[in-house]
């Protein structure tokens, strides 16, 4: 079989410079090996990751303003599911209504939650 190209020439794939001094170039790499893999890092046990909640609820707020404030959301949410009930027909307008009663139950044990607290005072 006829090769078409010649064999490359026999080359050093690492270039020498004469003029580099090689303890320099071993220097200069160990710096930058160290800079990108950071050895000393990798020996280190792997630090826990910061907890940093989205959303945060105030832990001093007393249990009366948490379900007030749930109640509120739940009537909010209520409205809305009503509103968009309303809008929507067929049979896409069961599967809103029901998670409009969903949310209207959970608004009524909420209340009812909210009163047994009130009833003490």
């Amino acid at each position: 079989m006829f090769k078409v190209t010649p064999n490359p020439p026999h080359t050093n794939p690492i270039p020498h410079d004469p003029a580099l001094d090689p303890q320099k170039v071993k220097e200069a790499t160990d710096r930058a090996l160290d800079y990108y893999l950071k050895p000393e890092d990798l020996a280190a046990a792997p630090a826990s990751p910061k907890f940093r909640p989205v959303f945060l609820v105030d832990p001093t707020l007393d249990d009366e303003t948490l379900l007030v404030e749930a109640c509120e959301s739940l009537s909010y949410a209520h409205a809305i599911a009503g509103n968009i009930a309303n809008s929507v027909g067929g049979p896409e307008r069961k599967p809103l209504l029901a998670l409009q009663q969903v949310i209207m139950l959970n608004e009524l044990l909420v209340n009812r939650l909210l009163d047994k607290l009130r009833v003490p005072q």
